[in-house]
């Protein structure tokens, strides 16, 4: 916060501020949950209240509060949470959205705001600023998509922040006099972004899996304090070279997601989803929060004159970038249409005009355009002004609440447009489960032997698995478990079952695995396994008295 430090006065208002953040958080996800609107929406217009109390007008949020607290961990999350499969399918898709959307919705963008009276290097600062969708807001619409679609949106929010930042820097150091747009130049700063991002991010994640192999049986506590290390390191280390923390911090978190079900513990998994479940819920709706307190600030910072020019500018900010999203989707499907001749699929690329239209109208933004634009340095070396930068602050805010309000009719267009209920999933996963006890039962009369397990144990163990076995090959995945299923399990497990159960779990989790690792299952599938076979290890693990 912009406040001197050292006071108790001081003190005290920055505990206000984290009171009132938890408070709204609290409150706008439960009123988002009745009144049925997306949380991040009503986050916002309570933070737009919280800036209207008094002592709290002099607040401002400061850029690196946004780049170095919030963004690593909620990029962190998303990309342990994102199908790696479904990026590799629909790779194209991905990297056209990454940039070559990215790169037309600030040139475009830009061209509005110059043409209304902002000069030409703040305007492409503006513009790169709002041109990329943000990764935590696309949850608000996460339950509404199928897999596909929300895969794509995900993969597209955490990949286009190297490209807009590479031009926000550009733009800003144009304006400053320390950038030239040169070719080769600019070129260069692409590849340092992506590459380098990409290379540190590799290598963070393979120290991190290497340090979570070899103390893979020390607690549980180190091993999350090793999790929510990896990704400051490496957007820290990638921002020290110049290349994208971003994109280090989601090519890690992709590394780690993919490793950890072989070498992380049952309970350091269950114990991090709870933790990373409750930061994120805390962080992402605190973020919304401030953003509303920014534009509050903004807004009371603008002289009376300027606010409908400001008002203007964000609202054609807002439209232009629609309107190039619906553009550039219709034009991407109509290109393939062309090029495929008619084929239903190219790369990924769904030809539904509805469904099109769902996938235009999810371009959220979010923190970081917010964090680029309060990162718009104030004033030159010489003193001077940078040309509209409050301007340039609260016409994001206004693109950020514009585009989240896309989120009140979204629910509307999902039912317009009748995309078919994704059934692959469930598909999946009884693929995946059949499949697990099948090796499970194969593999048991030798495990048996080899735990040297009392027969009777042994019969029982089968039996309950066998039962399994028949009730996953006859029923969906998403109906729940028959209570019957479990009363087979005797109720006080001796030693001789825990350790032939175990063993058995896994041969299951060891099937999973492999399944995802060939592409006959998805990561969200390998993901909701896991936490049953994860339940159940705990479950007989808590018969083995603690030593």
């Amino acid at each position: 916060m912009n406040v001197a430090k050292g006071s108790q006065e001081e003190r005290v208002l920055g505990l206000e501020l984290v009171v009132l953040l938890g408070i709204a958080v609290l409150v706008g996800s439960a009123l988002g949950d009745r009144l049925r609107i997306a949380p991040p929406a009503v986050l916002m217009v309570m933070g737009v209240l919280i800036g209207l109390i008094p002592a709290l007008r002099k607040v401002e949020l400061p850029s690196e509060v946004v780049l170095l607290l919030f963004l690593p961990v909620l990029l962190a999350w998303e990309s342990l949470n994102t199908s790696l499969r479904e990026i590799r399918r629909h790779l194209t898709d991905v990297a056209l959205a990454a940039t070559l959307l990215v790169i037309a919705s600030a040139a475009a963008v830009a061209c509005v705001a110059h043409t209304l009276g902002i000069d030409w290097g703040p305007a492409w600062a503006l513009g790169a600023a709002v041109a990329p969708t943000d990764a935590t807001a696309v949850n608000a619409v996460a339950r509404l998509l199928p897999r596909r679609d929300i895969t794509l949106l995900r993969a597209e929010s955490l990949l286009n922040d190297g490209t807009a930042l590479v031009v926000y820097g550009i733009a800003v150091g144009v304006t400053l006099g320390t950038e030239h747009v040169v070719v080769p130049h600019v070129g260069w700063l692409f590849v340092l972004g992506y590459g380098g991002g990409a290379l540190i991010g590799f290598i963070t994640g393979t120290v991190v899996q290497w340090i979570r192999v070899r103390m893979a049986q020390a607690d549980a506590l180190r091993g999350q304090a090793l999790m929510l290390l990896a990704p400051f390191s490496a957007y820290l280390l990638a921002e020290d070279v110049d290349a994208s923390g971003v994109v280090a911090v989601v090519v890690c978190g992709l590394m780690l997601s993919q490793s950890g079900p072989r070498t992380v513990r049952a309970e350091v998994r269950v114990q991090a989803q709870h933790f990373w479940v409750v930061a994120t819920y805390l962080l992402n709706g605190s973020l919304f929060v401030l953003i509303g307190v920014e534009l509050d600030f903004s807004l009371r910072t603008m002289g009376h004159d300027e606010i409908p020019q400001a008002l203007g500018t964000g609202f054609a900010a807002a439209g232009t970038l629609i309107a190039v999203r619906f553009a550039y989707y219709f034009g991407v499907a109509a290109f393939f249409r062309t090029v495929r001749r008619g084929s239903a699929r190219a790369s990924g690329t769904t030809y539904s005009p509805r469904r099109l239209t769902v996938s235009a109208l999810s371009g959220f933004r979010g923190a970081i355009s917010l964090a680029a634009a309060l990162g718009i340095p104030s004033h030159f070396d010489n003193g001077e002004p940078f040309p509209a930068r409050q301007l340039i602050v609260f016409v994001t805010g206004v693109v950020i609440v514009v585009t989240m309000m896309q989120a009140l009719i979204l629910p509307q267009v999902v039912r317009w447009a009748k995309i078919p209920h994704d059934r692959s999933v469930a598909r999946e996963e009884s693929l995946a489960e059949s499949a697990a006890f099948e090796s499970a039962l194969a593999a048991l009369p030798e495990l048996a032997e080899r735990l040297e397990t009392a027969p009777a144990v042994r019969e029982a163990i089968v039996h309950a698995h066998q039962l399994q076995a028949d009730a996953v090959a006859q029923r969906c995945a998403s109906i729940p478990d028959d209570p019957q299923e479990r009363a087979v399990q005797p109720q006080r497990l001796t030693d001789d079952h825990v350790a032939l159960s175990l063993a058995l779990l896994t041969e299951r989790r060891t099937v999973i695995v492999r399944l995802r690792d060939t592409g006959a299952i998805d990561d969200t599938v390998l993901r909701r396994l896991q936490g049953r076979l994860d339940a159940e290890e705990l479950h007989l693990r808590g018969h083995i008295p603690v030593e």
